[in-house]
């Protein structure tokens, strides 16, 4: 369906048990210089049976509202933070000027209390992406700022329903309050998993599609930590876009692991027959499936679909491999090593990029860059893991190429996270097309809070 950005945002063709996705409306009346105006503020959410959780959300809700903009048109989004400290917005996975990608200090100051700010780009790609701040995030993400962006296609595709799919975990007690969102010892390795998955905000929903039709269920893991082994068991489905970006040649769904802050457009045929259930599982090892949301068939208003329609791809620039330059990172694991501040308290540092651990930043302080990229040149960055946890590497500003790995066969494909396994050898290309300074970090929030950070200069 082709929706305008002046009328109702809905995420999805969701069930009747209220599932429905928040509404977004555009910001309209005569002069209007945006488009979307949100804010960020705290809000009481209904997570577990019985209990009510204080947490955090984009216009107080969560799920937050699901955006829709249009590939090569212009969005502005006035955002106003209503919380008690600073923050930003940093639009995942998109490439944009570096002043809109929210990121503090690097690339716009902090937005206080009280304050707005309007985010204005036109977005190249179409696809499935995600917006969060970038300040304080362990608390900001973990209590539940997050939400998607979905930029759509330039000409409407032939899909029956269009369904979001959030998935986050939450770490709370019985009566909905929080339980501490780190605990050091876990930061310290794969990071401190929730104790309540949701997807949409609810635990195991029903997602209504209809009967017969052609789906596509954009999965997106807005979690602190938790990677997914997304898998519809043995009914067949198809990977249509991995991370935002369409894939030339969709290939069958067996078990994708889908890591923080990355995101997979799956498709297909949903059963004929009214009442008929396909089951969505987070697959662990070779037989551990466990569910985590269904679709249920309803009355379809139109014939049976016969083909999965095909994404177009994405305008991404291919780097010159033979001329492009190689940088080196390692991302190796610091260990239980806590060097101690002068006033006796533990600085946590367990990960480090090239030997050096993120130290932060603030105005007048920023670190140098861990490597300098020339404007238009082509590169290659050869990535190594050296720790024994997983780590979803992600580049702001740029979509690259996976090339190459040592772990896994590897037909080339864009994105803009790569999940490195432990001690995993990966090879990612792209042309440094975008000016400015790009954070480039795993996104385990614990992880790049504990040293797991660094950014790149393209100048």
């Amino acid at each position: 369906m082709d929706l305008s950005r002046r009328q109702l945002l809905k995420g999805s063709l969701i069930s009747a048990s209220a599932l429905a996705l928040p509404q977004l409306t555009m910001a309209l009346g005569s002069g209007a210089k945006y488009d979307y105006h949100i804010t960020a503020e705290p809000g009481l959410f209904d997570i577990v049976p019985g209990g009510t959780t204080p947490g955090l959300g984009f216009n107080s809700q969560f799920p937050a509202p699901v955006i829709r903009c249009r590939q090569g048109q212009e969005v502005a989004i006035k955002f106003t933070n209503k919380l008690d400290e600073p923050t930003t917005i940093h639009w995942h996975g998109l490439r944009i000027p570096i002043e809109m990608d929210g990121v503090p200090f690097l690339s716009q100051p902090p937005i206080q209390p009280g304050e707005s700010f309007i985010y204005r780009f036109t977005p190249p790609d179409a696809g499935t992406f995600w917006y969060h701040p970038h300040m304080n995030s362990l608390v900001q993400l973990g209590k539940g700022l997050t939400g998607v962006i979905i930029v759509e296609e330039t000409e409407a595709l032939p899909f029956d329903a269009d369904v979001v799919i959030g998935l986050k975990d939450w770490r709370l007690n019985q009566d909905g309050s929080f339980l501490p969102l780190s605990i050091p010892r876990n930061a310290a390795r794969g990071g401190t998993l929730g104790n309540v998955k949701t997807i949409n905000g609810m635990i195991k929903p029903v997602i209504e599609v209809p009967a017969g039709g052609a789906i596509r269920a954009r999965f997106a893991n807005m979690d602190n930590s938790r990677t997914y082994g997304l898998s519809f068991k043995d009914y067949p489905a198809v990977v249509l876009a991995e991370d935002g970006n369409a894939i030339e040649a969709p290939y069958p769904l067996v078990k994708r692991k889908t890591g923080s802050g990355m995101r997979l457009d799956v498709g297909f045929i949903a059963p004929s027959n009214v009442g008929d259930e396909v089951i969505v599982y987070d697959q662990k090892g070779r037989r551990g499936y466990y569910e985590i949301c269904r679709f249920r068939c309803i009355e379809g208003s139109k014939k049976p679909a016969t083909k999965i329609p095909k994404l177009p791809v994405n305008p991404i620039k291919a780097p010159d491999l033979s001329k492009a330059k190689k940088i080196n990172l390692v991302f190796e694991w610091a260990g239980a090593l806590s060097p101690t501040k002068k006033d006796g308290s533990v600085d946590h540092v367990f990960w480090t990029i090239n030997k050096r651990a993120w130290e932060g930043m603030m105005g007048g302080k920023i670190p140098a860059p861990i490597a300098t990229l020339e404007l238009g040149k082509s590169y290659i960055i050869n990535l190594h893991n050296a720790t024994p946890h997983h780590h979803p590497i992600h580049l702001h500003g740029h979509t690259f190429t996976v090339i190459k790995s040592n772990k896994r066969p590897i037909t080339p494909y864009h994105t803009d996270t790569i999940l490195l396994a432990k001690n995993e050898r990966a090879q990612i290309a792209f042309v440094a097309d975008n000016p400015g300074r790009w954070m480039f970090h795993c996104h385990v929030v614990e992880h790049f809070k504990t040293g797991l950070m660094g950014y790149i200069t393209v100048a």
